[in-house]
């Protein structure tokens, strides 16, 4: 037996199960045509935030990414799964245990003492260490330990997931509150000019020079511009509300620093990854990638119980019937045994749970290329958004600009008595609309500037140094560095 279980020592090299090597990237482009200012293969920093050159801004998503509890779950997480790994690791190990025990006890008369000293009733102490130890020989364990590995891996990518989305969130609610801020500026304005030209108005119709129909349309207006007022003002506080959620405070802690388009600055150039890195960038492909590899670490696992299992058990102690005697000659005992087991018959449990960590790789692999899929249509999504917005941008700013030249028109017109009130109630709502539009074109550059950051990866692995030679840091212990994971195969 011993013989058997020191030549399964010799080749516990193996290891059950596929080896894993990550998918090749894709030979594939986004699909989109690149929006004026996109530099196709520059590097995204990690704080692209500070792109937008608004101090407030930046601030307050440091603030956000250290106070948000969905951050400190990821965090938590991690931790779960980096102890877990480390639990994993100590099945390589030999288990040793010391037990100490004390029994109290009378045979019957019929049998032989069990004392030398034939004594009865009598009481015996026992002191043992035992050491048990299950050679990996077929690569169980480490299977076990490999899959607990990837999906801590996983787990340190989905973590960055969420720095990016809780980044992206709060650059989305502050450019949302510079866009009511602004529709908020353009309607009151309408309703100023409003204003002044029904009084303008009243005095007509005191004077005769107007019918009382025309007044009456006017304060219409007028009281329609003002109801959009309300509107807005309850999404403003909406917005603020949002980004005091973010920062991990009560609606009641809004952030001082307010934001509009003129704290803003729209990113004049658009670095843009490779194609072919984009994979390695996105920390859900990352971590689907780690899930797959977990998956195929279970299968090793699963094919494992299905081969011979070993164990070596070895025990030695003393046994005294006085506790002052324990270490005194004659009483001690020891043991050496070793045992192999094939399963032979358990109703095909292992069987079909080799099939089920075999059909779990497959779904895992699924996933894995519906989140490529997905990684791409997003960034082809918004290149091709950006590309629109700027087009929509600039007719909507000339929209604006000649709407205002037509209400100045109109609105002097009618001062002479060349046009109708008809006409320059036409040409407010005509600037109104028109301004508004424009306001709303403005806000989705700078929405779809920072959902193309967001879709390209974040720029975490940009992040700074903590010191020379180190690893980038990813905060709680685990670092990856796709310049370095590239092209790298798992054994």
């Amino acid at each position: 037996m011993m013989r058997a279980a020191l030549c399964a020592l010799l080749v516990a090299g193996c290891a059950a199960g596929p080896d894993f090597h990550p998918p090749a990237p894709p030979a594939a482009d986004y699909g989109a045509e690149l929006p004026p200012g996109a530099q196709l293969g520059a590097e995204l920093p990690a704080q692209w935030w500070a792109l937008y050159r608004s101090p407030a801004l930046g601030a307050l998503v440091e603030r956000s990414l250290a106070a948000n509890p969905s951050i400190a779950q990821a965090e938590a997480a991690l931790r779960v799964a980096q102890e877990t790994q480390l639990a994993q690791r100590g099945a390589l190990l030999p288990a040793a245990e010391v037990s100490y025990g004390v029994a109290r006890a009378k045979s019957a008369a019929v049998l032989s003492p069990p004392l030398a000293s034939g004594a009865s009733p009598y009481t015996l102490h026992t002191a043992q260490l035992s050491v048990s130890y299950a050679p990996d020989v077929f690569g169980g364990t480490r299977r076990a330990i490999e899959a607990a590995a990837a999906r801590t891996e996983s787990q340190g990518f989905q973590l960055e997931a969420a720095r990016i989305s809780l980044s992206a969130n709060v650059v989305a609610a502050a450019i949302q509150e510079a866009a009511v801020r602004a529709q908020l500026e353009a309607t009151r304005e309408m309703a100023r000019i409003q204003a002044e030209q029904l009084a303008l108005m009243q005095k007509s119709l005191a004077l005769g020079a107007i019918a009382e129909a025309g007044v009456v349309a006017q304060r219409a207006a007028l009281a329609q511009t003002q109801a959009a007022l309300p509107t807005l003002e309850k999404q403003l506080a909406a917005a603020r509300h949002l980004l005091a959620a973010l920062a991990g405070n009560f609606p009641g802690e809004a952030p001082a620093a307010s934001f509009d388009f003129a704290s803003l600055a729209l990113p004049a150039e658009l670095p843009v990854s490779l194609p072919a890195r984009l994979v390695e960038q996105r920390p859900d492909v990352r971590a689907a990638q780690a899930e797959l590899h977990a998956a195929s670490a279970d299968i090793g696992v699963a094919s494992a119980a299905m081969l011979p299992q070993f164990t070596l058990d070895a025990a030695a102690g003393s046994a005294a019937s006085q506790l002052a005697s324990l270490l005194s000659p004659g009483g001690g005992f020891w043991s050496l045994a070793a045992s192999a087991a094939q399963p032979v018959f358990q109703g095909g449990t292992l069987l079909h749970r080799k099939r089920a960590a075999q059909s779990a790789y497959e779904q895992a692999a699924a996933r894995y290329r519906a989140t490529v899929l997905g990684a791409f249509q997003n960034v082809a999504d918004t290149l091709d958004a950006l590309r629109y917005d700027g087009s929509a941008f600039e007719a909507a700013s000339a929209a604006e600009r000649l709407g205002r030249e037509s209400l100045d028109i109109a609105r002097r017109q009618v001062e002479l008595g060349g046009a109708s009130y008809l006409a320059l109630l036409s040409a407010q709502l005509a600037y109104q609309q028109a301004r508004l539009a424009a306001v709303q074109a403005q806000a989705n550059r700078y929405a779809d500037t920072a959902a193309l950051f967001q879709a390209l990866g974040g720029g975490w692995w940009n992040r700074p140094r903590r010191g020379a030679g180190e690893e980038r840091d990813r905060d709680v212990g685990e670092r990856h560095d796709p310049a370095r994971d590239r092209g790298r195969e798992e054994p």
